[in-house]
């Protein structure tokens, strides 16, 4: 079985060449509505369309699934579908006892098995596709029973709660300077280092840990939304995204001075080597491209040619995939719109951003036992750890502000309950949970947890919290707090 995934832009280049219509087919995936990333499982002989796999996918794509979490779906049913065949079976063929097999697999026998979180999310997704093959026809009933409260039998028994990972002042810092900048731990160069546009590196770390954006989010901003070229000196930056963050849930973002002079610095010193380098292979593929021709700041919006038709984007309405090929024509050529580019012009992506994180480990555990470097944990950091440390920091400072120190973590507790009630707008946990774009409060109350925790107390040293010469948290913090009082 052949897994593959609907790319308009690459039906036009390769198809006309070889006297088929690109644009009548292009046409047609626009007619039935089949959007740019939906999966499409074909037969390795005939290179039909492989039923009923197709149609669920179409399926989870009218359920306005993103292409992010498509690509990871269809891989899991592929590699369950290896799974069966090497036992002789189809997928409407597999029994309970095959699913069970899997699970030992994956969980135990295989060369690096996987987690609870990992298999849980597997088995949730073999057991929707298993329900809507019978909803839909395709079986009598599902090969698994369910257990006397409804519960999926291959799920974990275990139930994990957030892993909140957060990093204390001297650790980020390592973490930026020596991890991704290729510094010493003195703070002096290194000649040994041999990583690429380490200012993009610190630039978007900043970014991340002074706004709270999920990494889908930073990586993905545009230079308009960060008020490139139109921004005054010394000025902060507020925007909206949704079609990027998670659940395409709606939230303004506030940029503080601090991290937007670390951009400014990579936009400055490294973007325009990178934008140069890869101008003429952009405008090889200008007819794959979303050209931008006119940018509308009051408005938030795109307008330009894409696929030879005159469009027009609000920024916060535009995924990852179209703001990857979102460029604009200048003096020199096609400039990509993305702040965070690599070779060839392209945005980073998830991979590349992977990849220089761990980059970064290697770099620190070298340096570990230097005089002056602080504790590293025992998993290397994440992106998303640069979000858990805004919240923990935000909401502790916060806390503070409205109440000021209190050393009983019961009291403390009792007074959350008592803002809930009383002070919506000025809660801290609420604040922080619309900054960061949780769904539910709930999702936030797990850092009340580590908020008690007196290492990560907030006392006057809070105020070195800073990227570099600009806003510290005590100003993010100030910033929310007036803009609270004016909802």
């Amino acid at each position: 079985m052949f897994l593959s995934f609907v790319n308009p832009s690459l039906v036009r280049t390769y198809l006309d060449g070889h006297g088929v219509d690109s644009a009548g087919v292009v046409r047609l995936l626009e007619y039935r509505a089949i959007p740019a990333g939906t999966p499409v499982f074909l037969d390795e002989l005939t290179m039909l369309p492989v039923e009923p796999l197709c149609s669920w996918f179409r399926h989870l794509v009218y359920e306005e699934k993103d292409a992010k979490t498509l690509h990871e779906y269809a891989y899991i049913v592929r590699r369950f579908v290896h799974f069966l065949e090497s036992r002789g079976r189809g997928l409407l063929e597999a029994t309970e006892s095959d699913f069970r097999a899997y699970r030992v697999l994956r969980t135990q026998v295989q060369d690096k098995p996987v987690g609870d979180a990992t298999w849980g999310k597997e088995a949730q997704l073999l057991n929707q596709l298993y329900r809507w093959l019978v909803e839909h026809g395709h079986l009598r009933h599902r090969p698994l029973r369910m257990t006397h409260k409804g519960r999926n039998p291959l799920a974990p028994r275990l139930r994990r709660g957030m892993d909140i990972r957060h990093m204390t002042l001297a650790q980020y810092r390592y973490f930026r300077d020596v991890g991704l900048a290729g510094q010493l731990p003195d703070s002096q160069a290194s000649t040994v280092f041999r990583g690429r546009a380490p200012l993009r590196s610190r630039a978007a770390a900043d970014l991340a840990l002074c706004t709270g954006m999920r990494p889908q989010e930073w990586s993905t901003v545009l230079l308009p939304e960060l008020g490139v070229e139109r921004r005054r000196p010394g000025e902060s930056v507020q925007f909206p995204v949704q079609a990027c963050a998670k659940y395409g849930k709606y939230r303004e973002i506030y940029v503080p001075t601090g991290a937007l002079d670390a951009v400014d610095t990579f936009l400055l010193v490294e973007r325009p080597e990178l934008v140069a380098a890869s101008s003429k292979a952009l405008a090889r593929r200008r007819r794959e491209l979303f050209v931008v021709d006119h940018i509308d700041h009051e408005a938030g919006t795109l307008r330009g040619v894409l696929d030879g038709r005159r469009r027009t984007f609000a920024m916060s309405a535009m995924g990852p995939e179209l703001r990857r090929i979102t460029v604009r024509e200048n003096e020199d050529g096609v400039e990509p719109l993305a702040v965070f580019v690599g070779h060839g012009g392209q945005m980073l992506g998830p991979s590349s951003w992977y990849r220089i994180r761990c980059d970064a480990w290697a770099r620190m555990r070298v340096h570990a036992d230097a005089p002056g470097a602080p504790l590293l944990p025992r998993r290397r950091w994440r992106w998303h750890d640069t979000r858990h440390t805004f919240a923990l920091q935000l909401l502790s400072y916060l806390e503070q502000q409205m109440d000021g120190d209190e050393p009983d973590a019961v009291a403390r507790r009792r007074r959350h309950m008592s803002y809930l009630g009383g002070h919506i707008k000025h809660n801290p946990l609420l604040i922080v949970s619309r900054r960061l774009g949780h769904s539910s409060p709930a999702t936030t109350y797990a850092y009340l947890e580590y908020s008690d925790d007196p290492m990560n107390a907030v006392d006057a040293a809070f105020s070195e919290w800073t990227v570099q010469e600009g806003d510290t948290y005590a100003d993010i913090a100030r910033h929310l707090l007036v803009e609270g009082g004016e909802r």
